[in-house]
């Protein structure tokens, strides 16, 4: 077989070879869709930690449920860092 019959036909698209191409953002990096992800778990982290808060205000000593409603509150709120760790 010659060299010519192993050119690409006219308007064949060539595939990249592999690892040539950046692996895209699972849902594009959309920059609104991280504020607006981040703001809705910072809000609920605010929810979760209000309602042993208020109890404890109220002069209730916190028991072990309400410690941990504050831990994994406090936990949520961290979870959106974006740092990537």
């Amino acid at each position: 077989m010659s060299a010519r019959g192993a050119e690409a036909a006219p308007g064949a698209v060539s595939e990249p070879g592999p690892g040539s191409a950046s692996p895209r953002p699972l849902f594009g990096g959309c920059w609104s869709c991280r504020l607006l992800s981040g703001a809705g778990l910072m809000m609920a982290a605010l929810w979760v930690y209000q309602g042993p808060r208020n109890s404890m205000k109220k002069g209730i000593p916190p028991s072990m449920g309400a410690i941990a409603q504050i831990c994994f509150a406090a936990g949520e709120g961290r979870g959106n860092s974006g740092d990537g760790a």
